[in-house]
């Protein structure tokens, strides 16, 4: 039976320009396709993409090898706007690329609109210090993959 109040559940997600939002994306079956820097790298350039094309603003983000984390301020496009250009471009770059999966991504994302009162370095911070979290690194700037506006 379906849920008479799933519509709530979307509720909550809505876009507005120059709030502050944390997206996540996995890539398809957690398969670890950014351990290849070549791909990680095109990952990057897309995320950058997205800032040259004003749809937001990042102020931090990394790339681990089975998923991203971005913190960004949203310009004039919608949430699903910016994360169906940004998965679709780098689907296409990375299978252009050599990488011999389909999908590249899970279908979805994750995304945390900052409350006011959120600290903004404190979660930048937090996304950064991923790749410690997981192991990869015992350090933020040994790990290659990430930038923050702060620095």
């Amino acid at each position: 039976m379906a849920n008479p109040h799933g519509c709530l559940l979307r509720r909550g997600r809505c876009s507005e320009p120059g709030r502050l939002y944390i997206l996540t994306s996995v890539t398809h079956l957690r398969r670890p396709l950014f351990r290849n820097f070549r791909f990680a790298r095109l990952v990057i350039h897309h995320l950058r993409r997205a800032d040259q094309e004003h749809h937001c603003r990042s102020l931090a983000w990394v790339v681990m090898p089975d998923h991203i984390h971005w913190l960004l301020e949203l310009k004039e496009v919608t949430l699903r706007t910016l994360m169906q250009r940004f998965k679709s471009r780098s689907s296409h770059a990375l299978r252009k690329a050599g990488a011999r999966v389909a999908p590249i991504w899970q279908a979805g994302y994750h995304d945390h609109a900052l409350r006011h009162d959120e600290e903004i370095i404190r979660v930048a911070r937090y996304i950064i210090a991923n790749p410690i979290r997981a192991g990869l690194v015992a350090r933020a700037g040994d790990y290659p993959h990430w930038d923050a506006v702060w620095l």
